[in-house]
């Protein structure tokens, strides 16, 4: 669960990480008579879950008290990355005499938190890390020592960081706050980009970029109460509604799986053999046949779509369950792309004998499923 930079900001402020105070607004007069009472300069910016607001013209330094409304009037009628802008923060402009990225999230692969670090800023930071992986600084903590950061084991990075012994000590008691906040509230990510040196010396948290583990929610409520449904993905918001678990992403072949462990596994085969998945889509361990044409209508909303690999391993689910449903599907949608169908598990002689005389593509291995959906999706 994502939410907007102010209210990152707001919990930064809770637990003592130094960060600019703010208002928001939601009209074009509300962000003038907010701005007047703070006194300008005054930085206008969009809340939106999507980077890239200042690119899109959603980050704006106001110095003259005319522009403020005008200016708030155009980032309101701003539409970033699909999401509609529905309010702006308003903050203070400071002056900013250095720069840094500093983050803090989950590293999977590694079994640990890990601090990421980037001495020239946060602007491109995936180019960066990139084209210049030696300029990305690491601090890998064990989870059960995030809690309890200390500040040696802080000392190397910030120092790499800020290069100056001041700065250093006052990064290394951000971190702790940050690495405190995070444990407390079950993030899986928090994002200062920038954190800076303003013109007093002191390091400040210019921005705030969070989002929190999901399945930890139920211990939260106060995070609960700040999620901003508009600005989240309907499709993946109805998914939810219909049992499914739903994550869109940029490719041309549509996924149908079931199990989550199954369906990463599916998108990797997919990638190993030229193709690129266009979603994540758990059907569950459960399924019906009407979860199943729910399933064929939110994949094919995307018109990037070429093909769709159904791949599914039959425990608690039936195959001839999926097998009706994908009937019910054609029978109610068109499907103006091929599909290819692996069944495998409970009742699949029964589900293959359904699908028998269609036009839809037998897979008997997933090796062999992934590699026709990639030639299909046009991998070279």
């Amino acid at each position: 669960m994502k939410v907007h930079e102010y209210q990152a900001k707001a919990l930064f402020r809770e637990y003592d990480i130094p960060a600019p105070l703010d208002v928001v607004a939601h009209t074009a007069a509300e962000a003038e008579a907010k701005a007047k009472d703070m006194g300008l300069p005054v930085v206008i910016k969009a809340q939106v879950h999507a980077g890239g607001r200042g690119k899109a013209g959603g980050v704006k330094v106001v110095s003259d008290a005319a522009e403020v409304g005008p200016t708030t009037e155009r980032i309101l009628g701003l539409t970033i990355k699909d999401l509609p802008v529905r309010i702006v923060m308003i903050a203070p402009a400071v002056e900013i005499k250095t720069e840094v990225y500093l983050s803090l999230l989950v590293d999977r692969g590694e079994r640990k938190a890990v601090f990421i670090g980037c001495a020239d800023g946060g602007v491109e930071i995936e180019v960066t890390a990139k084209e210049s992986p030696e300029k990305i600084l690491r601090l890998e903590v064990p989870g059960a020592q995030l809690a309890f950061l200390t500040a040696d084991s802080c000392k190397e990075f910030a120092t790499k960081l800020m290069g100056d012994a001041d700065l250093a000590d006052q990064t290394i008691a951000v971190m702790q706050k940050v690495a405190k906040l995070f444990v407390e509230k079950d993030a899986a990510l928090i994002e200062i980009n920038p954190l800076i040196v303003d013109g007093d010396d002191k390091v400040v948290a210019l921005d705030a970029k969070m989002s929190f583990d999901a399945n930890g929610l139920f211990r939260h409520p106060e995070l609960e109460e700040l999620r901003d449904m508009d600005s989240e993905d309907a499709d993946e918001l109805g998914a939810k509604e219909k049992g499914l678990s739903f994550i869109r992403l940029d490719g041309n072949i549509g996924c149908m799986v079931n199990g989550a462990g199954l369906a990463m596994a599916t998108m990797d085969t997919i990638k190993h053999f030229g193709g690129d998945p266009a979603n994540f889509l758990d059907v569950g361990g459960s399924s019906n046949p009407e979860k199943v044409v729910a399933a064929f209508k939110l994949i094919l909303k995307d018109p990037d779509v070429k093909v769709m690999l159904i791949n599914i391993f039959g425990g608690i689910t039936r195959c001839d369950d999926i097998a009706k449903g994908i009937l019910a599907s054609l029978e109610q949608i068109d499907v103006p792309v091929p599909i290819i169908v692996r069944l495998v598990g409970t009742n699949e002689a029964e589900g293959r004998k359904l699908l028998e005389g269609t036009k839809l593509i037998s897979a008997e291995t997933l090796e062999g499923g992934a590699t026709k959906a990639a030639e299909l999706g046009g991998a070279a």
